[in-house]
């Protein structure tokens, strides 16, 4: 694990947050014990080969080391919180040590030989006690009638919104590592790279590959820069190349970056197009506010991006008429901007209060990930995008709407694919802290050759 030492100097505040949260939470479900598990190898079917692993999130918010599989955190009220490890002896495999890192003084730490040895460190009888995990069939073999229970997972995930100062600096060495990798990837681009080789560039300055960060890399070229997710990256190069849109992140201690940069290879419009979506980031990122309707701020970037296809004349009709017709969900189909941290789609994002009541969402914003109101210590995405998405302009050619659209105007664009700018803020009661724009990003110029 490649971290600061500053980062080890918040981890046992961070822990001693966590241990406050978990005895009120065993206080109020009259629980005396929580077994957190890491998780354990999944195998290919039918196949002897596993799947990458990837832990548990809940493990995550207590152990910055992701890939300890067959792992545990125990829990009890006023008692220093148990990390269990497996300590078999394996040399088929890496084993990953973790017996010399300053973090582990934080707990009580016990090695077991087998997976199967845990029980020996549960209680017998588990009646208050619960399993939090995935492996459903491990819980049961040992014995847990509470699997996961609903008031212990809805806790934690509200509270999980409200980042420590160790996750917030976890959170800020992510950005600074993502923004590398997105610097490099540019760098190819300008070099004449394709999709893959642009992919290599980044995970190359990273230094994480696919398995490691916290989603697959989004890298496309021309129009390739209008799938939302696009993953099947083309080890061609693309001619003549137009247009580059990078989605990708990195991971620290288990905590996520998500970053969206487009860049044009000309000087055109298209890249006022690129400089209009920034701005129009910026302008919703100064919005984001403690008390503030993530849904109105999506409202709001509707408004935003209605103004921008007006100015650029993609549409005939007036922004409001956009709006009401639906216009504006053509070109920018995905919510606004989601929580960040130890899942880069973090939950606890539509809970009202740790007991779990949803916020749904308001009649015609379905998209949406995010319908809390906005409080101080949360880590939001800000992510406006304007597409030209073949099935979605299709289906709007179809309609009865098909005469509001300047079909010329937007033919010149659809060869360019699309444009997603997106940050990472942390919100406070006097400000904003922007993660991404605090990184290497902010003064890079892209040039060509």
């Amino acid at each position: 694990m490649t971290t600061s030492a500053g980062l080890w100097r918040l981890f046992q505040s961070h822990i001693d947050e966590l241990q406050k949260r978990a005895e009120r939470l065993l206080e109020r479900e009259n629980l005396e014990l929580l077994a957190i598990h890491s998780g354990q190898q999944k195998r290919w079917f039918l196949d002897d080969m596993n799947y990458p692993f990837r832990a548990n999130p809940h493990f995550k918010a207590w152990c910055p080391e992701t890939q300890l599989p067959n792992a545990w955190i125990i829990v009890q009220p006023k008692t220093k919180p148990t990390l269990v490890l497996l300590a078999a002896d394996d040399f088929w495999h890496t084993v990953k040590s973790v017996e010399s890192e300053d973090w582990t003084a934080a707990f009580h730490v016990e090695h077991l030989k087998t997976p199967e040895a845990i029980e020996t460190l549960l209680p017998y009888d588990k009646k208050h006690a619960a399993y939090i995990g995935e492996h459903i069939e491990v819980a049961k073999a040992l014995g847990f009638d509470n699997i996961n229970p609903d008031p212990v997972l809805h806790f934690f995930h509200y509270h999980r919104l409200f980042k420590t100062d160790y996750e917030l600096a976890c959170l800020e060495e992510a950005n600074e590592l993502a923004a590398r990798g997105h610097i490099a990837a540019a760098e190819a681009f300008a070099e004449g790279a394709s999709e893959f080789e642009c992919l290599l560039s980044y995970m190359s300055e990273t230094k994480q590959g696919q398995n490691e960060v916290p989603y697959s890399h989004i890298i496309g070229q021309n129009e390739n820069a209008s799938v939302l997710h696009h993953w099947q990256l083309a080890t061609a190069n693309k001619t003549p190349l137009r247009s580059m849109l990078v989605d990708a992140g990195a991971e620290v201690c288990g905590y996520a970056a998500d970053i969206s940069r487009t860049w044009s290879y000309e000087h055109n419009e298209y890249e006022e197009l690129i400089v209009a979506v920034d701005q129009i980031t910026l302008a919703l990122i100064d919005k984001l506010k403690p008390g503030v309707s993530f849904p109105d701020l999506h409202k709001l970037a509707h408004e935003q991006i209605a103004n921008l296809l007006f100015a650029f004349g993609f549409v005939r009709c007036s922004p409001e008429q956009m709006i009401e017709e639906g216009i504006t969900t053509v070109f920018f189909p995905h919510g606004l901007g989601h929580p960040l941290g130890l899942q880069v789609h973090d939950v606890g994002a539509t809970q009202a209060d740790e007991r779990g009541t949803p916020i749904p969402s308001p009649q015609g914003q379905l998209t949406l990930r995010t319908t809390r109101t906005v409080e101080a210590r949360q880590v939001y995405t800000i992510e406006p995008g304007i597409y030209f998405i073949e099935p979605l302009l299709n289906k709007l050619a179809s309609s009865n709407k098909k005469h509001l659209i300047n079909w010329k105007r937007v033919d010149e664009f659809r060869p360019f694919g699309g444009v997603r700018i997106e940050d990472n803020i942390v919100v406070y009661r006097e400000k904003n802290d922007n993660l991404t724009r605090r990184t290497e990003l902010k003064d890079f110029k892209f040039k060509v050759g």
